[in-house]
């Protein structure tokens, strides 16, 4: 139902920006490039696309397209014959075609293709657990898109956000993977606090680091396109908080239920020791999360290292660049947010499988009395 309703509300930014125009799928004929010229690796100049529109109002015709190079690698892209293209058609107001713009390489049927293939598996090898994750995965994403994104752009205060955002998804989701359990409450417990203090070590470290928010790719395009009111460096701060909470309640939900099965084996346990065991279980977790974390975060900036090492950069220079400093502040608080959930989450499962296991002594023992 949440996710419905999450689909059917307006985010506010609806509006057309290109008026008169329309987006297609169209097949490449054959291209012509004489009016490109190269200078070393950077190719500028305009490609002409003979193309076929495959779908819309101009289905079947065939139209000259032009592929405008402005000599950046990262945004530019060339076609052959063969290629299937998404491209843009705009209209005259009598509706009649006016110019075709070739915005890039059709990739939604391939993308649509690796989703089908990723849910096909999921529920073959998770069955029911499988389809819970799916509605999980669903309600994080269109929370992020229909309400985390609009609400920024708006000018809500991005840590606010981030924060109900962030324990709104971890409750849903280690509900839909736990039930409405003590050990789900637990985990959510765990995860609540631990996320309170990561939003305070994001800000507190990000402020002491002097990280602008502008670090985050694309985000000055935002202050240039009227938006000069929002705060890119708290949004920056929220998103370091933001991105580690899939790991903070994944740990959670992990040291809850191991201490869960611990005490259904064995009853008579004591708190002291529940505190332990759930400590000692979230040392072996702990330090393989923070690997994964680490892993996950150096993927995004592998390409600036190469060009600081290539240029022979000393070390000490590379770790004070503003750039690498962001990704270390965004590593390590999240992995700092994990190591402070696994003693969070022992503490609290200490006090509520102990008290439940004292009410089922409780119980055997008023049972024992009334049968003799």
């Amino acid at each position: 139902m949440a996710i419905l309703v999450l689909l059917l509300i307006p985010t506010g930014f609806e509006k057309q920006i290109y008026n008169n125009a329309e987006s297609v799928k169209a097949r490449v004929i054959s291209t012509d490039e004489s009016s490109i010229y190269e200078t070393g690796l950077i190719k500028q100049g305009d490609q002409i696309c003979k193309i076929e529109i495959l779908n819309g109002s101009f289905k079947g015709e065939t139209v000259e397209a032009v592929n405008l190079l402005t000599g950046k690698l990262e945004v530019d892209k060339m076609f052959k014959a063969g290629d299937t293209a998404f491209v843009l058609l705009e209209k005259s107001n009598d509706g009649e075609l006016v110019f075709a713009n070739m915005v890039d390489h059709y990739r939604l049927n391939i993308e649509i293709l690796l989703v089908g293939l990723f849910v096909t598996l999921l529920v073959i090898f998770s069955g029911s657990t499988g389809v819970r994750t799916i509605i999980s995965f669903a309600f994080t994403l269109l929370c992020i898109l229909k309400i985390f994104v609009p609400m920024l752009l708006k000018g809500y205060h991005p840590m606010v956000v981030a924060l109900v955002i962030g324990i709104m998804i971890s409750t849903v989701t280690l509900i839909l993977v736990a039930g409405f359990t003590k050990k789900a409450y637990c985990a959510i417990a765990g995860t609540i606090l631990a996320s309170l203090a990561t939003c305070v070590l994001a800000i507190v470290f990000g402020n002491l680091f002097k990280i602008h928010g502008a670090v985050m790719q694309w985000s000055e395009s935002l202050l240039y396109a009227g938006y000069q009111n929002i705060d890119l460096t708290l949004i920056y701060q929220s998103g370091i908080y933001l991105s580690c909470s899939g790991a903070i309640l994944d740990l959670a939900i992990d040291i809850s239920a191991a201490i869960e099965e611990l005490v259904e084996k064995n009853p008579d346990i004591s708190r002291k020791e529940i505190l332990i065991s759930g400590l000692n279980i979230g040392k072996s977790i702990v330090g393989s999360q923070t690997t994964t974390l680490l892993l996950a975060y150096m993927g995004s900036f592998i390409a600036v290292m190469m060009v600081y090492m290539a240029q022979g950069t000393p070390l000490l220079s590379i770790l004070n660049t503003k750039f690498i400093s962001s990704e270390i502040l965004h590593t390590f608080v999240g992995c700092t947010g994990l190591v402070i959930v696994s003693p969070l989450t022992a503490i609290i499962c200490s006090y509520v499988y102990k008290l439940n296991s004292i009410k089922k002594i409780d119980i055997i023992n008023l049972k024992d009395k009334v049968v003799d």
